[in-house]
């Protein structure tokens, strides 16, 4: 949003302030200026000035020597200049000497300006310089009437007539003004126009607010006569207001408006368009105007546009729409994009005779989306979508109209049609002093408080003790909202430093996370570096880790604008990212590298969705080089036990995982529940990543881990009494699992078990073919008294008689 200082004095008259002073307390009272621009910042001695006579320069063609005048008293100078558009009795900009202009007449500005010296131009003494609008640091789209090559002409305008001779040319452009930048928030809709920006700054020092008195005069017709409006998407339309004008004359806009748009931004086209941009840039509301002689049916329909629906705006560019857009259309067809741009068949051409005015309040979520949608994104866009308040929209047009009869542009209908079912009414907050001094920490008296709601024309209601608050005011709705506006007058450097009241509390990770800094804790210290990989992903990665066509990982969520069909879905899985990162350093030659993540998949409940995604966030550990199998199974189980999950945990190596390596492989199981799996990876998978030697992942389903884990510890004593120690050799067929071993000896143990270790497996020569021999020590100990061999031998009898149940025997 900007706006320059010379608007903002036309509605505070007797604001007179510096531009620093006005950033310094326009940004303290809640309207942040963000920079400014003083547009004669680099421009100096620059005058009206008067060509009395042109010769011809004795040694240059294109040269030539004019006579200046640059007083009211006569005195002139003599300019040597090459410029081709300059005659007798022109009225142009003189830069005098010493003075200084904003650049070169390429129009690049120069930094501190370019100074003009008086000097000779092929022998023939020069005293200044006559500018182009370029040299003035502007441009010919902001200046309409300025020649395409050469000095700007102030006699070529009639509005110029009466220019003093010697007078400043930087206040006759317009230049001697500043243009203020804002940061303006989304729920100070109000704040997006010159008027109420002007409010402000009438409320920050305080002065006068006087807004334009607004009168239209209108002929004796009624506008229900030329055109029907018809509203069929309400809910996305609370108001449309329409007012017609008739014997159009389009032409350049004054001076004035011109100056004041170009400050904004805005090129100055035509008065017509140029009231529609002035409006909207003061009073914050945009409007449209259509040729009424191109509205079918003389009948306005503002409906959904139709799935499939192409429709070509000014821009002429041709959209496709759906029915979540909303249209302007007549009686046969769509004419514009609500609140976004309108049509290239009902523009306004320079043979207009009729122009239809619309005003109106669009849902600014929907402007929003369907800006997105086509791809277009307008001023008026902007605004709508920050939420526009419809009791704004007659005002507005009622402005638009005034313009047109102060400028004779044409010539107004009376009345207008206007369709607005529910009428917004005012907010009404209670007004609790006591409470807004507690909450600021102040205190500051109510009549107070009441002069500065009357500042920004906030109204009090005795009765009630309330505070009325205007619809243009959409961002006051309690009494915290009220506090804040007491505060910015008030003074945020005002307030003085008061102790917090109230309980103080300790602030602390969420569980969840602190579960995950343990994660990270225990993969750092076995040598694992963080990664973070994106969640979206193409649709091809499913073939390269050999994920079959009906697995569920395939069913995705697809992104609606992804950034190309690389980053299409939002992964299912983690291993894509994590093979990518240790392909990248396989092919950098990088040894030993190991990698961990902690990162979300996303799994649709439905397809299409018709809810949010079950986001679940994965540990994810890779690994190629120094290690194995069975190392990263320590680092997991470490984790598993540092968290708490002390209980036995289970491996399943059914877990078809057809990116893993098949009998390298396993689900890991605690208290009856998969809490992930790892393996190594699958051979061809790792030619598909070009991954050259044997790797290896783990991945923890987090939702499953922090469920099960707990910090609690409960302390035990140092045992009292000795352990007992029985080392066991058994044999048995190869496709016994440890695990199950170990689960039946636990069983057997009874309570003196203390301990189950296994220390030594072998094959070979020694053992018969499809067997193995396995070692444990297994150890016992009683908490309450010294165990005896026969205490130790039962437990021994009934472990080996179990294991006999499934084949396995002691080696002899």
């Amino acid at each position: 949003m900007n706006t320059p200082l010379s608007w903002i004095k036309a509605y505070v008259p007797e604001l007179d302030v510096t531009a620093e002073e006005y950033t310094d307390a326009m940004t303290l009272s809640g309207s942040k200026v963000e920079g400014y621009e003083k547009l004669d910042a680099d421009l100096d001695k620059i005058v009206v000035g008067k060509i009395l006579k042109i010769e011809k320069h004795p040694d240059a063609d294109k040269l030539i020597v004019c006579q200046v005048q640059i007083a009211e008293d006569g005195t002139s100078v003599q300019i040597v200049t090459g410029a081709p558009n300059v005659k007798e009795g022109d009225v142009v900009p003189v830069v005098l000497d010493g003075g200084r202009v904003a650049g070169g007449h390429d129009g690049e500005k120069v930094a501190g300006g370019v100074k003009i010296k008086k000097g000779k131009l092929r022998g023939i003494e020069s005293c200044g310089m006559m500018c182009s609008i370029e040299e003035l640091g502007s441009t010919k789209e902001m200046y309409p009437d300025a020649p395409e090559n050469g000095i700007y002409i102030f006699s070529d305008n009639p509005e110029y007539d009466d220019l003093t001779i010697g007078s400043s040319a930087i206040e006759a452009l317009g230049l001697k003004d500043v243009v203020f930048e804002y940061e303006i928030t989304s729920n100070r809709v109000d704040c997006f126009g010159v008027l109420g920006i002007a409010r402000e700054a009438a409320a920050t020092f305080g002065k006068a607010f006087i807004p334009p008195v607004v009168e239209v005069k209108e002929n004796n017709e009624k506008t229900a006569d030329y055109i029907q409006v018809e509203i069929e998407a309400k809910d996305l339309c609370p108001r449309y207001v329409a007012r017609v004008v008739k014997n159009i004359k389009i032409g350049p806009s004054p001076k004035w408006m011109q100056r004041r748009l170009a400050a904004c931004g805005i090129r100055p086209i035509n008065n017509l368009v140029d009231i529609t941009n002035y409006v909207m840039e003061e009073f914050a509301q945009p409007m449209h105007a259509y040729d009424l002689d191109q509205v079918e049916g003389h009948k306005i329909v503002v409906r959904r546009a139709k799935d499939g629906e192409v429709f070509e705006t000014l821009d002429g560019q041709e959209r496709k729409l759906d029915s979540s857009i909303l249209m302007i259309c007549d009686a046969e067809k769509p004419i514009g994009l609500a609140g976004i741009m309108g049509g290239e068949n009902s523009k306004i051409t320079d043979d207009v005779k009729t122009v239809l005015f619309e005003a109106a309040c669009f849902d600014g979520t929907n402007i929003r989306l369907s800006s997105k949608k086509v791809g277009l994104r307008t001023d008026a866009s902007g605004k709508f979508e920050k939420g526009l308040d419809p009791n704004n929209a007659m005002d507005a047009i009622n402005r638009a109209c005034q313009l047109i009869n102060d400028l004779g542009v044409g010539e107004v209908v009376g009345g207008c049609v206007d369709v607005y079912d529910e009428v917004r009414q005012p907010n009404r907050v209670a007004f609790e002093p006591e409470r807004i001094n507690q909450l600021l920490g102040t205190n500051v008296d109510a009549e107070t408080m009441i002069g500065y709601f009357k500042k920004i024309d906030l109204d009090y209601d005795e009765a009630t003790k309330e505070v009325v608050v205007p619809t243009w005011r959409q961002d006051l709705h309690c009494m915290a909202d009220l506090a804040e506006e007491v505060a910015r007058f008030y003074g945020y450097d005002n307030i003085p430093t008061t102790l917090p009241k109230g309980e103080a509390t300790t602030g602390k990770l969420s569980f969840k996370m602190r579960i995950e800094n343990e994660a990270r804790d225990i993969a750092e210290h076995f040598g694992f570096s963080e990664a973070m990989t994106y969640s979206f992903e193409s649709p091809k990665v499913f073939d390269k880790l050999l994920i079959p066509a009906d697995d569920t990982l395939r069913k995705t969520v697809v992104i609606s604008n992804p950034l190309g069909e690389d980053y299409s879905i939002m992964r299912t899985v983690t291993l894509n990212g994590m093979l990518t990162s240790l392909a990248t350093n396989y092919n950098r030659r990088n040894k030993d590298v190991r990698l961990y993540e902690i990162g979300n998949i996303y799994l649709p409940n439905a397809l299409p969705l018709t809810e949010l995604p079950d986001e679940r966030t994965q540990l994810t550990l890779g690994m190629y080089g120094a290690g194995d199998f069975f190392d990263l199974k320590g680092v997991v189980e470490e984790y598993l036990e540092k968290i708490g999950l002390k209980k036995m945990k289970t491996y399943d190596p059914k877990s078809g995982k057809t990116f893993l390596h098949p009998g390298r492989q396993a689900n890991i199981i605690y208290d009856g529940t998969v809490i992930g799996y790892l393996g190594e990876i699958h051979p061809d998978v790792l030619d598909n990543y070009n991954i050259g030697e044997k790797a290896y992942v783990a991945v923890l389903d987090m939702p499953e881990v922090v469920a099960r884990a707990s910090f609690a510890v409960k302390y035990e004593g140092i045992a009292k009494y000795p352990a007992v120690t029985r080392d066991i050799s058994m044999v048995m067929e190869k496709s016994i699992l440890a695990g199950d071993v170990e689960a039946i000896i636990r069983k057997n143990g009874g309570k003196i078990l203390e301990s189950v270790t296994l220390f030594d497996i072998y094959e070979g020569a020694q053992i018969q073919a499809g067997y193995k021999s396995m070692a444990y020590s297994i150890s016992f100990r009683a908490k309450d008294r010294t165990l005896e061999d026969k205490d130790v031998n039962e437990v021994m009898t009934k472990i080996l008689d179990g294991l006999k149940k499934i084949g396995i025997e002691l080696r002899q």
